[in-house]
């Protein structure tokens, strides 16, 4: 019983992602199509590249609430870079993206270098990033021009541009985690920062690349999908960053730090954008989809705290009680 405890929280993202599936196949049939599948993947992709930037902090043990104001604001910098500076769609991309990294390593000097919580710098500049945004456009409409809409919809043969930016980007950051010492490194922080201290791994400076590699992430999962709608309004990214952390966490990242992976967070989001689909497909009601959200997060939070218990749990049984 007990190994089947472990088998089921081990695997709990995969085995509610084919109890979703199940559901609402036998609800409506056409939801399991090849054509419904390929469009969940291709709307997942958004809250995707965001959780795996989420999944490098989650890693530390730290975690980033500015996720959804960035998704908002850099592709906004981006967008007035290409009208003011004419840098086309490919310029524009390389500024979202050093504008979200900007915003990160902001994150990053507030948390390492002046020492403040995570949770607090984070929820500061949530505000202060959408403020800034507003400011710059009078909380007015900003349109793109009709270039970044053809990019949006674009495709490489049979595979919409947004799974391939999703696709390539997990492949990275799974490399990255799994293969390179940073990888190694960033694990190492999140089970023991102290232990990682003392064995001469500059924790600091860990801690610092991972904010911005979040900001990365995050400005250039709002410029893919700006690039599908051709706007960006006021209200454009609000509240995301609980879609973020719910799909990194359900993906298995704890946010207690030291677990999670990049192909964990692709798993996860796809969950989410599956239920939320599937509750559009199957018409259910309006008001109560937000309730249903709500507690696919708690699920993400409660199958994370019971993890996060029987980890210690193992734990304590390695120990070795010193004979009297």
């Amino acid at each position: 019983m007990t190994r089947l405890t472990d088998i089921a929280l081990r695997h709990a993202t995969f085995l509610v992602f084919a109890l979703v599936l199940l559901w609402f196949g036998l609800q409506a049939p056409g939801f399991l199509s090849p054509e419904s599948i390929a469009n969940i993947v291709k709307q997942a992709a958004f809250i995707g590249i965001a959780a795996i930037g989420m999944t490098f902090v989650l890693l530390t043990a730290g975690i980033d609430l500015s996720v959804g104001s960035v998704i908002y604001l850099a592709p906004l910098i981006a967008g007035f870079a290409m009208r003011d500076l004419g840098i086309g769609v490919g310029g524009g991309l390389v500024v979202a993206v050093v504008s979200g990294a900007f915003l990160g390593a902001i994150n990053a000097a507030a948390i390492v270098g002046l020492r403040i919580i995570p949770f607090i710098v984070t929820l500061a500049t949530l505000f202060a990033f959408r403020g800034f945004g507003a400011f710059l456009t009078g909380s007015q409409q900003f349109d793109f021009d009709a270039d970044m809409r053809a990019f949006g919809l674009a495709s490489i043969g049979p595979v919409p541009l947004p799974i391939v930016f999703f696709a390539g980007l997990a492949g990275l950051a799974h490399v990255v985690l799994t293969r390179t010492a940073f990888g190694r490194q960033i694990y190492a922080v999140g089970n023991d920062p102290e232990a990682a201290r003392k064995a001469g791994l500059p924790v600091d400076w860990i801690r610092a690349r991972v904010y911005v590699i979040s900001g990365a992430c995050a400005g250039l999962a709002g410029f893919v999908v700006i690039a599908q709608i051709g706007r960006l309004d006021a209200g454009f990214g609000e509240g995301r960053e609980f879609d973020v952390i719910a799909a990194a966490v359900l993906g298995g990242a704890s946010l207690f730090g030291g677990i999670g992976s990049a192909l964990g967070a692709v798993v996860g989001a796809t969950l989410i954008q599956t239920v939320r689909s599937g509750l559009v497909f199957t018409g259910v009601n309006l008001y109560l989809q937000p309730i249903l959200m709500a507690g696919i997060i708690f699920l993400a939070v409660l199958i994370d705290s019971l993890r996060a218990r029987r980890a210690r749990q193992l734990k304590r049984r390695t120990i070795r009680p010193i004979d009297a």
